[in-house]
């Protein structure tokens, strides 16, 4: 009845693939949206909020709620740009440093499980197709 549709595809794929993202993530008490977050802070260190929104592709809000997040969790800190003291540059904590191999690692093992499944090819080429759709609607 969908096999055309966009909207219910991508939703069902969605779904699947929170699964593997939550279990994978469990064991650090993160959910994906948290632990896709730090990983992006880790990797770029002093991202403004905004700036980790539009890298994520979240609403603002979105970003703050997860920021509060792993802010509680002792990953993240918060400190005024010097530049303006409107905006926040977050920095990940000794404690998220210590984590970061770990969410890497657990990150690849889902990677390789998927490409597994389906085929190396396949995913990368699902991948590079999802991200040219997204950005196409995106800009519209």
């Amino acid at each position: 009845m969908f096999d055309h549709c966009l909207y219910f595809n991508t939703a069902s794929l969605a779904r699947v693939v929170e699964r593997l993202w939550s279990a994978a993530f469990k064991p650090f008490g993160l959910t994906p949206p948290q632990a896709f977050m730090l990983r992006l802070v880790l990797a770029q260190p002093g991202l403004s909020q905004h700036q980790i929104a539009d890298q994520l592709t979240i609403t603002r809000p979105t970003a703050t709620r997860l920021l509060d997040g792993l802010q509680a969790l002792g990953l993240v800190q918060r400190t005024l740009l010097p530049t303006d003291g409107r905006h926040w540059s977050i920095q990940p904590t000794d404690a998220a440093r210590e984590l970061q191999p770990a969410l890497n690692q657990a990150s690849a093992a889902v990677t390789q499980r998927i490409q597994r499944l389906i085929g190396k090819q396949t995913f990368t080429e699902t991948v590079g197709k999802v991200k040219e759709v997204c950005d196409a609607l995106k800009n519209a």
